[in-house]
């Protein structure tokens, strides 16, 4: 295991505080107006992930060093693995707060944290809002999410017990950040977005299922739910760049692609065979909403052999892959976002 010397830094980089810090009211504020919530005892630990000092969005929005400096921490060793309802899930949490706080996401209940109410351990998912521009389509939400949890301190081996997560999945953790740092400052959004991290996937779709219940019961007019899983090594001898799950379910594929000008997703027969659309957090979007719900990818299980291991290390990830993957995906969401008609539909 590769002790976290940076520790000291990144303390003053991003400065996450302490459980006793934050407060978690989960008072519903309300879709659109949640814009206006109430924002309780939150802390700026990202002065480090912010907007670019110009403000300026080039094309190459992401790169490999902002994508490692996130991961580096998400995936540390003072972080424990990220096991739901432990310290180190409560300081990654803070950082997803201090991210959606710096890039003007505002919380969608009355705090960023939203308490489950499906599990017995204290844990909740961080969840903003960015408000659509368009005064008819701003009713209308899709939401960007993934899982920042992982499984924590696990059996021993070779005299490491901390089960990092980073590709499983401080990478989707990453990428869905990223977009909410490319959004939330450049907010020409005609929808608006949800930005969803959910804890206890690892516990069974859990978070997902409380979110998916909590918005369905408000009547959310969701048009998709997009979720990001494992994207932190790239695909080996693919002609596509990242595969989604239930490929054959929707035109999701297709829609992405004509905005992405090339091949960038394609069909995996594995995930097809491991059934892995219903083992993500897109599934219980489908299950409540019957939308398109759906999960990109780029574990193909022969590309990473540390799944739930104690080598799922950051230093085994791809940054340059990741920031890639942003650059490619950020305008294929923007024009999902901004279409004039929910143009994708399961088949």
């Amino acid at each position: 295991m590769k002790k976290f010397s940076r520790i000291a830094l990144l303390a003053l980089l991003v400065g996450c505080g302490s459980a006793q810090n934050m407060e978690t009211q989960t008072g519903v504020v309300g879709g659109p107006a949640g814009v206006q919530g109430k924002i309780v005892n939150t802390i700026d630990n990202s002065e480090a992930y912010g907007s670019s000092d110009n403000g300026a969005m080039t094309p190459a929005f992401a790169d490999k060093v902002k994508i490692g400096e996130i991961m580096d921490f998400l995936a540390s060793d003072e972080l424990q693995g990220r096991e739901t309802g432990n310290e180190g899930i409560e300081k990654a949490a803070n950082f997803i707060e201090g991210v959606f706080k710096k890039n003007n996401i505002m919380p969608y209940f009355v705090a960023y944290k939203d308490t489950l109410t499906n599990i017995d351990s204290n844990a909740y998912n961080v969840v903003g809002v960015l408000e659509g521009t368009d005064p008819i389509l701003k009713n209308e939400f899709v939401i960007i999410g993934a899982h920042y949890d992982h499984i924590g301190i696990i059996a021993p081996e070779n005299g490491d017990t901390i089960a990092n997560g980073a590709n499983d999945n401080a990478s989707g953790t990453t990428t869905v950040l990223e977009f909410a740092r490319y959004f939330g400052n450049k907010r020409n959004n005609k929808r608006s977005i949800i930005f969803a991290l959910f804890s206890a996937e690892e516990k069974g779709l859990l978070g997902s299922a409380h979110l998916a219940k909590r918005l369905k019961s408000q009547n959310l007019d969701l048009y998709t739910m997009l979720n990001f899983e494992m994207v932190g090594v790239p695909l080996v001898e693919k002609d596509y760049y990242v595969y989604v799950t239930g490929y054959e379910k929707s035109n999701l594929a297709a829609i992405s692609n004509n905005y992405a000008k090339e091949k960038l997703v394609g069909f995996l027969p594995t995930a097809k065979e491991y059934n892995l659309f219903q083992r993500s957090d897109n599934y219980p979007f489908d299950k409540e909403f019957a939308v398109p719900s759906q999960t990109y990818c780029t574990f193909d299980f022969t590309n990473f052999d540390f799944y739930h291991k104690v080598g799922d290390e950051p230093e085994l990830m791809d940054y340059e892959h990741m920031a890639n993957f942003v650059n490619k995906m950020y305008p294929v969401l923007e024009n999902i976002i901004n279409a004039p008609t929910k143009e994708i539909k399961y088949n």
